[in-house]
């Protein structure tokens, strides 16, 4: 059985999928990286409180990588500061993930990455793409999913409206659009697993249709 490390677990795919990984059989140890811990316990379960900006080598050990970590600008309060947690933390855990023989990286990226674009968001999650591939990982994952649904447990008014319209227009988008299909949370997390459980090696950049045939 395998060891898989966590990061991004408080969020809406992170949160769901230290859920799935705790009934996953594959894994007998699932280490969750935070800045404080949860109020969850389980026989697989280990919580690791870190410095992000200090980080311990030592405890990012396992087989591995599953990186559901980001935020808002509204959370962040700065540009600089959404950088750091949703690109600088992920690269530098995964920088000594790699050192440490983690085989593994899985990334919850989004849809339209590309460290060229316009969008800060977009260019954020696409220099971090671009950062893990150059780690050379085994088998590097980048789930691109559009619009997350799920219950975050937090009023979040522009997501409210996203998933009405998501909705609204889902059954409309076909061909080359599907990939802006709104997706379960849910579903992005058994994605991860399936993609990290197949024997697969080098990179791969996945869309929505393959992770709702997950």
């Amino acid at each position: 059985m395998k060891r898989a490390i966590v990061i991004g677990a408080t969020g809406l795919v992170g949160s769901t999928l230290v859920k799935q990984l705790l009934d996953n059989s594959t894994y007998s140890k699932v280490v969750l990286l935070l800045r404080k811990p949860l109020n969850i316990s389980h026989s697989k379960l280990v919580q690791e409180v870190i410095d992000f900006d200090n980080l311990d080598a030592s405890k990012i050990v396992g087989d591995d990588l599953f990186c559901a970590m980001g935020t808002t600008i509204q959370k962040a309060g700065s540009q600089e500061a959404q950088y750091k947690i949703d690109c600088t933390y992920p690269f530098e855990i995964g920088k000594i993930a790699k050192a440490n023989g983690v085989k593994q990286y899985i990334l919850v990226s989004a849809v339209g990455a590309n460290f060229e674009s316009s969008n800060f968001y977009l260019r954020i999650k696409g220099d971090l793409e671009n950062k893990i591939q150059s780690l050379d990982f085994q088998n590097f994952v980048s789930l691109r999913p559009s619009m997350l649904l799920g219950d975050r447990g937090e009023f979040r008014l522009g997501e409210k409206i996203g998933t009405v319209l998501s909705n609204i227009l889902s059954p409309l988008l076909f061909g080359g659009l599907r990939k802006y299909h709104g997706i379960e949370a849910s579903d992005v997390a058994k994605a991860m697993q399936r993609f990290a459980n197949e024997g697969l090696s080098g990179v791969r950049f996945i869309e929505y249709d393959e992770m709702i045939n997950a």
